[in-house]
Protein backbone atom coordinates (compact mmCIF):
# COMPACT_ATOMS: atom_id res chain seq x y z
CA UNK A 1 0.00 0.00 0.00
CA UNK A 2 1.34 3.35 -1.02
CA UNK A 3 1.99 6.27 1.71
CA UNK A 4 -0.34 8.88 1.45
CA UNK A 5 1.23 12.23 0.20
CA UNK A 6 -0.45 15.97 1.02
CA UNK A 7 -0.39 18.44 -1.95
CA UNK A 8 1.15 21.11 -0.08
CA UNK A 9 5.16 20.03 -0.54
CA UNK A 10 7.30 18.29 -2.42
CA UNK A 11 7.39 14.49 -2.49
CA UNK A 12 11.10 13.96 -1.38
CA UNK A 13 10.45 16.38 1.36
CA UNK A 14 7.98 14.10 2.56
CA UNK A 15 9.84 11.33 2.09
CA UNK A 16 12.42 12.71 4.14
CA UNK A 17 9.70 13.78 6.83
CA UNK A 18 8.29 10.49 7.44
CA UNK A 19 12.03 8.46 7.40
CA UNK A 20 13.03 10.58 10.24
CA UNK A 21 9.71 10.63 11.84
CA UNK A 22 10.20 6.70 11.86
CA UNK A 23 13.61 6.60 12.86
CA UNK A 24 12.75 9.07 16.09
CA UNK A 25 9.62 7.38 17.00
CA UNK A 26 11.65 4.37 17.53
CA UNK A 27 9.93 2.20 14.33
CA UNK A 28 13.68 1.67 13.28
CA UNK A 29 16.12 1.04 15.99
CA UNK A 30 20.09 1.98 15.91
CA UNK A 31 21.38 -0.56 14.01
CA UNK A 32 18.31 -1.69 12.25
CA UNK A 33 19.02 -2.08 8.10
CA UNK A 34 16.61 -0.04 5.96
CA UNK A 35 14.73 -2.04 3.01
CA UNK A 36 16.75 -1.14 -0.19
CA UNK A 37 15.73 1.78 -2.17
CA UNK A 38 13.50 -0.09 -4.76
CA UNK A 39 11.52 -2.04 -1.77
CA UNK A 40 11.25 1.49 0.28
CA UNK A 41 10.01 3.16 -3.28
CA UNK A 42 7.50 0.98 -4.16
CA UNK A 43 6.23 0.68 -0.70
CA UNK A 44 5.80 4.96 -0.90
CA UNK A 45 4.72 4.61 -4.41
CA UNK A 46 7.57 6.78 -5.43
CA UNK A 47 9.98 6.61 -8.04
CA UNK A 48 13.26 5.27 -7.27
CA UNK A 49 15.77 8.06 -7.46
CA UNK A 50 12.99 10.17 -5.51
CA UNK A 51 13.54 7.63 -2.63
CA UNK A 52 17.55 7.93 -3.61
CA UNK A 53 17.02 11.73 -3.51
CA UNK A 54 15.19 11.40 0.14
CA UNK A 55 17.93 9.01 1.68
CA UNK A 56 20.62 11.03 0.71
CA UNK A 57 19.53 13.71 2.85
CA UNK A 58 18.17 12.35 5.74
CA UNK A 59 22.09 10.41 5.38
CA UNK A 60 23.18 14.17 5.44
CA UNK A 61 21.14 14.46 8.40
CA UNK A 62 23.00 11.66 9.98
CA UNK A 63 20.38 9.79 10.60
CA UNK A 64 21.60 6.56 8.53
CA UNK A 65 24.18 5.61 6.97
CA UNK A 66 25.58 3.65 4.13
CA UNK A 67 28.37 -0.06 4.45
CA UNK A 68 28.69 0.20 0.79
CA UNK A 69 27.81 -2.78 -1.05
CA UNK A 70 25.46 -3.54 2.08
CA UNK A 71 22.79 -1.25 2.37
CA UNK A 72 21.64 1.57 4.70
CA UNK A 73 21.50 1.34 8.47
CA UNK A 74 20.20 3.58 11.06
CA UNK A 75 22.87 5.37 13.04
CA UNK A 76 23.53 4.54 16.53
CA UNK A 77 24.70 8.29 17.55
CA UNK A 78 21.75 8.95 19.62
CA UNK A 79 22.89 12.71 19.59
CA UNK A 80 21.92 12.86 15.89
CA UNK A 81 18.39 11.39 16.61
CA UNK A 82 17.67 13.88 19.52
CA UNK A 83 18.70 16.79 17.50
CA UNK A 84 16.48 15.45 14.89
CA UNK A 85 13.48 14.94 17.58
CA UNK A 86 13.82 18.77 18.51
CA UNK A 87 14.27 20.01 15.08
CA UNK A 88 10.70 18.04 14.35
CA UNK A 89 9.51 19.06 16.99
CA UNK A 90 10.40 22.68 16.71
CA UNK A 91 8.56 22.24 13.52
CA UNK A 92 5.63 21.20 13.71
CA UNK A 93 5.22 23.19 16.73
CA UNK A 94 6.41 26.53 14.72
CA UNK A 95 3.52 24.97 11.61
CA UNK A 96 0.97 24.89 14.17
CA UNK A 97 1.45 28.58 15.53
CA UNK A 98 1.90 30.00 12.22
CA UNK A 99 -1.72 28.29 11.55
CA UNK A 100 -3.57 29.43 14.16
CA UNK A 101 -1.96 33.10 14.01
CA UNK A 102 -3.26 32.76 9.94
CA UNK A 103 -6.71 31.94 11.55
CA UNK A 104 -6.50 35.40 13.80
CA UNK A 105 -5.16 34.12 16.94
CA UNK A 106 -2.67 35.79 18.81
CA UNK A 107 -0.67 34.63 21.33
CA UNK A 108 -2.63 34.34 24.35
CA UNK A 109 -5.60 32.59 22.48
CA UNK A 110 -3.35 29.63 20.92
CA UNK A 111 -2.03 29.44 24.43
CA UNK A 112 -5.85 28.61 26.00
CA UNK A 113 -6.55 26.28 22.66
CA UNK A 114 -3.36 24.19 23.29
CA UNK A 115 -3.79 24.15 26.93
CA UNK A 116 -7.37 23.30 26.65
CA UNK A 117 -6.84 20.15 24.37
CA UNK A 118 -4.40 19.00 26.50
CA UNK A 119 -6.90 18.78 29.39
CA UNK A 120 -8.98 17.43 27.05
CA UNK A 121 -6.18 14.34 26.20
CA UNK A 122 -5.32 13.58 30.11
CA UNK A 123 -9.43 14.03 31.03
CA UNK A 124 -10.76 11.54 27.51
Amino acid sequence: MSWKFSNDKPIFQQLIDRITTDIISGKYKPGDKLEPVRELAVTAGVNPNTMQRALAIVEEIGLIYTKRGDGRYVSEDSQNAAAAKDAAINKNVNELIQSLKNLGLDNDSIVARVQAALSDKQGG
